[in-house]
């Protein structure tokens, strides 16, 4: 059973860093593509980076600001996020693909909210 637990959310005001974390367990492999989604009120969820499988990293949303990592001892996922605004408010949320590729993911986590306000 594919588990995914974020952590590390919470309230910062405009500017500020989070660094959210992932703990997932039960994937087959190592190589296993790993993401971070995020879905806020009214929105379309979007995919902000991806680990593929084979270590390429790809940020989609905030490039300059945003940055994925994984920590393959530990099982860990992170992601490093700075200069956040108010429009990064959403909640974020940890995914794997089925196969090495950033283009579906069908396991998912829970979510941590973040909330960017003065």
């Amino acid at each position: 059973q594919v588990q995914l637990v974020e952590s590390g959310g919470g309230l910062v005001h405009p500017g500020g860093s989070l660094r959210l974390s992932c703990a997932f367990s039960g994937l087959s492999s190592a190589y296993h593509a790993l993401a971070w989604l995020r879905q806020a009120p009214g929105k379309d969820r979007e995919t902000v980076a991806c680990i593929s499988g084979f270590g390429i990293k790809d940020t989609y949303v905030n490039p300059g600001r945003f940055t994925i990592s994984r920590d393959y001892d530990k099982n860990m996922l992170h992601l490093q996020m700075n200069g956040l605004e108010p429009e990064d408010t959403a909640t974020y949320i940890c995914a794997a693909s089925a196969s090495g590729l950033c283009d579906s993911y069908p396991y998912r986590g829970q979510g941590t909210q973040v909330t960017v306000s003065s």
